[in-house]
């Protein structure tokens, strides 16, 4: 499920991301009355077999039956993993077409929810793994190789401090470099480690250790450079950044 939104008094409009049909969205008639007949297993993230039957509303059909496969208990206990969730779910949901087949998204999508129902993994580096595929799915890859300028390749740029200018969508090296206000700087380290990642095996890329400094640039790229180029910024990722900043609060 990636997501529901009340219709009317008792009903509800779910959107799921399935294997064979991409993104569909189905009625679900009394789900919010009837305790019986859903269970309340309409639940965020869950992986759900479903049959569904012609409506009389063009393009969306009935819920009729749902059984839980995956209800991802862990992550709707813990409020940084929901919050985690709730911002890849909203990529997807924003950037899939209805109907459209996409099935390594579907299986990334999977991977990440796994790994992080399981907690192994820190959170923040799935999301980076998350974040990096998802975008290079999308045909919107930011350019981490060469100087998007001179193309001088990342190994000779002399600097450690590499800036990358959000507006080109690519490294800019010291010669070529603006004092554009839409720039970050990445150390060499973590443009090669998000290069790994982005193409990697996913259950290889999943042990990749991050050092502190790799986890917390990575991951501030990745959460600047997705929205600007999908052209808004999600609302779970304000809501994101909020949860993270109360936690680190608490921490001092």
């Amino acid at each position: 499920m990636l997501r529901r939104t009340d219709f009317g008094d008792y009903d509800l409009i779910i959107t799921f991301f399935t294997l064979n049909k991409g993104k569909i969205s189905v009625i679900a008639k009394s789900a919010k009355k009837s305790v019986r007949r859903f269970s309340g297993i309409l639940e965020l993230f869950s992986v759900l077999d479903i049959v569904c039957s012609t409506g009389r509303r063009p393009g969306l059909s009935v819920l009729q039956e749902a059984a839980l496969k995956h209800p991802f208990a862990g992550i709707r206990k813990d409020v940084i993993k929901t919050a985690y969730a709730s911002y890849w779910a909203e990529l997807i949901n924003e950037w899939m077409e209805m109907g459209e087949k996409q099935i390594q998204l579907y299986h990334l999508f999977q991977h990440v929810l796994c790994e992080l129902d399981l907690g192994q993994i820190p959170d923040k580096a799935l999301s980076i793994q998350f974040q990096i595929r998802f975008i290079a799915m999308s045909g919107l890859c930011p350019n981490l190789n060469h100087c998007c300028m001179c193309k001088t390749r990342l190994e000779k740029i002399k600097k450690n401090e590499v800036v990358f200018d959000l507006q080109k969508g690519g490294l800019v090296c010291e010669r070529c470099v603006t004092g554009s206000s839409r720039q970050i700087s990445l150390s060499k380290g973590t443009i090669k480690q998000l290069l790994w990642i982005k193409s990697g095996n996913l259950d290889k890329v999943s042990r990749i250790r991050f050092s502190s400094q790799d986890l917390k640039e990575g991951l501030r790229f990745m959460e600047m450079f997705v929205p600007y180029h999908l052209g808004k910024e999600p609302r779970s990722l304000a809501f994101l950044r909020q949860i993270r900043q109360g936690i680190g609060n608490k921490k001092r």
